[in-house]
């Protein structure tokens, strides 16, 4: 589209910090492949090994036409549409598919290049929630205990007499509200906090994730229903490190970039003081989180070698308690969500990691398949996708599941 081309661009074509209105459409297509000249981030290394190789088909040509010419029937009715047609219609910008771990199907559009990274969003919360799953199935993390126990900072807040499980699970009872479409929404007095930018003068808020969160007050009761808040994921991420005395940067370099032989470098935004948003903050490859989804998919293993407990991937696959998932996701009802990764209804045992703008990776184990989808679609409400989404995923699946 023009953005940020040329030297220097012209000026309608400029996408600047601290405008702060990169995230809007359509400047969004261009800045989900640029956070990190937008704003400070920390990296996750990979290290310097050499990448473990993907496996592709002889004649992928072949088998990506007839991926393309799959045709399913939205959600709720409309008219029936290809797999072709459903990319565009859901703006992405990249496509992975493996099928017994090897790729069947990649493509890449708009900003997005086969060596590019992209804002994960919302996807870093099960990031973060698998890394607690590891900590929890190997003994380190006990998710019974309350979170003030773990975290003696946050015993005036909310999160002290909740549990670390309902933390993981997002049934903490949290006066707090996420609607984008909201100005005064609490979502923008966290991103205000979080804001590694200088303050105003006048400014008399908290700083950073941590301040915010010993802040957060009380509304209804812990365990009692699911409620979609992403200061969850900053108060597991701060559990984590206190629990390992390390940074989720550095946590998910160890624990998984490099043993799974991911062949770039990840990275995630950054606070003013220095501290990871454990809660949407990475951008990554597209193949690399291929890799994580198979490695989850086959629990804890690559080549052999074992990453993590079998435990932790039967753990996530098990879910929630449905009862307390509600129907605030109409395409999901019957789901449930579990250490920030959603368990979508079916017999096919999906869970998936989602993340605003239409990212996700999607672990089928009964097609042995796993999609990882970087998209830009204009508003931030996976619901609006979820119609042409899931069909389209779901005709996938069968497809190659009668190979």
């Amino acid at each position: 589209m023009g953005w940020m081309e040329g030297f220097p661009p012209p000026a309608d074509r400029i996408i600047t910090q601290p405008d702060s209105n990169y995230f809007s459409f359509p400047k969004l297509r261009w800045s989900v492949c640029h956070m990190r000249e937008l704003l400070p981030t920390e990296e996750v290394s990979r290290g310097l090994g050499a990448p473990a190789p993907l496996r592709y088909l002889p004649d992928p040509e072949r088998e990506r036409a007839s991926i393309d010419a799959l045709r399913f029937t939205p959600l709720g009715g409309g008219a029936p549409m290809t797999w072709a047609e459903s990319l565009e219609a859901n703006y992405t910008d990249g496509i992975l598919i493996l099928h017994d771990g090897q790729v069947v199907y990649e493509r890449y559009f708009g900003c997005l290049a086969e060596d590019g990274k992209h804002a994960a969003m919302s996807m870093t919360k099960s990031l973060t929630g698998l890394l607690a799953e590891i900590l929890v199935a190997e003994g380190s993390l006990d998710d019974t205990a309350l979170v003030s126990s773990i975290v003696p900072e946050i015993r005036g807040s909310a999160f002290a007499d909740a549990t670390v499980r309902q933390v993981m699970d997002m049934t903490t009872g949290l006066h707090y509200s996420e609607d984008y479409a909201d100005p005064n929404a609490d979502i923008w007095v966290y991103s205000a906090a979080a804001s590694p930018l200088p303050k105003p003068e006048n400014y008399t808020g908290p700083v950073g994730y941590f301040e915010y969160l010993q802040q957060v007050r009380p509304e209804g009761r812990h365990g009692e229903a699911f409620h979609y808040k992403t200061v969850n994921a900053d108060m597991l991420g701060w559990i984590v490190s206190r629990v390992t005395g390390k940074a989720v940067t550095e946590l998910a370099s160890e624990r998984l970039w490099r043993p799974m032989g991911a062949e770039q470098d990840a990275y995630i935004q950054v606070d003013g003081k220095g501290v990871p948003f454990a809660g949407g903050g990475l951008s990554a490859g597209l193949r690399d989180l291929g890799r994580l989804g198979q490695l989850l998919l086959d629990e804890g293993v690559i080549d052999g070698r074992r990453l993590f407990p079998a435990e932790v991937t039967r753990s996530i696959r098990r879910g929630g308690d449905p009862a307390k998932f509600g129907d605030a996701y109409p395409a999901l009802r019957g789901g449930s969500y579990t250490s920030m990764w959603w368990v979508y209804p079916g017999d096919h045992g999906v869970f998936a990691a989602r993340g605003v703008h239409g990212q996700t990776i999607y672990v089928d184990p009964a097609a042995r398949m796993v999609i990882v989808r970087f998209a830009s679609f204009p508003k931030p409400q996976n619901p609006l996708i979820d119609p042409t989404t899931l069909p389209a995923f779901e005709a996938v699946a069968n497809h190659l599941m009668a190979k």
